[in-house]
Formats: structure tokens, sequence, C-alpha cells
């Protein structure tokens, strides 16, 4: 994993508590059922997932991204099936770093 995405994915982890709240999920302005939020994505910028993860109270945490243009967004999508955006940004790329050598300080 490259450091920003790392970034994202810490960032992504730190927000899925907030977003993992029923209540809350339901009344913030940047959350809807989690099809719209997907079809949203793909037909405004052209995004689709990236990859995914599970975090805690059954939630899951959504990478989106376009390779055409390079922007991204973090989802969180709750038990209850409403998705929440946490970042978004630019210049997203697809990378695969190797893991650094045992012993290696890195």
């Amino acid at each position: 994993m490259t450091h920003a995405f790392e970034l994202s994915l810490g960032l992504g982890a730190c927000l899925l508590a907030l977003a993992a709240d029923r209540a809350a999920a339901q009344t913030t302005p940047n959350c809807a059922p989690r099809a719209a939020v997907i079809a949203r994505l793909a037909e405004k910028y052209g995004e689709s997932r990236q990859s995914m993860g599970l975090g805690g109270n059954n939630a899951m945490m959504e990478l989106f991204a376009s390779q055409d243009t390079g922007s991204w967004t973090i989802t969180v999508t709750t038990a209850n099936g409403i998705t929440c955006l946490m970042a978004a940004g630019q210049a997203f790329e697809t990378l695969s770093d190797p893991l650094p050598a045992k012993g290696n300080d890195a």
C-alpha cells in the first residue's frame, strides 16, 4: 500500500466510527441509499469500486475511483444500507508495493 492510500484508509477507518451510528448516517446530508450513491459516482464521476473492507458494526468501507480522471471517493455503508461519503479527491493511482524485507525498518 502507498502512504497516501494508507492515509486514506486511516482516514476512512477513523470516520467509520462516525458513520456507523445509524441515526447519524440518516441525518447526514452526504448519505443516501447505497444504490443511489453508486449510481451517482458512476454517472457523474465515472468512478467504479476499486477496493473494499469491513469495519466495526458490519460497516463496509469502499474506495471508488476513475482510472480516466483520477478522481476517487471513500464511502462507508452501514448495516442498514445507508452509504455515506467520507472523503474524496484527485490523482488516484493503482499501486502494488512489495512488503519490505523482514528485518528492514522501512
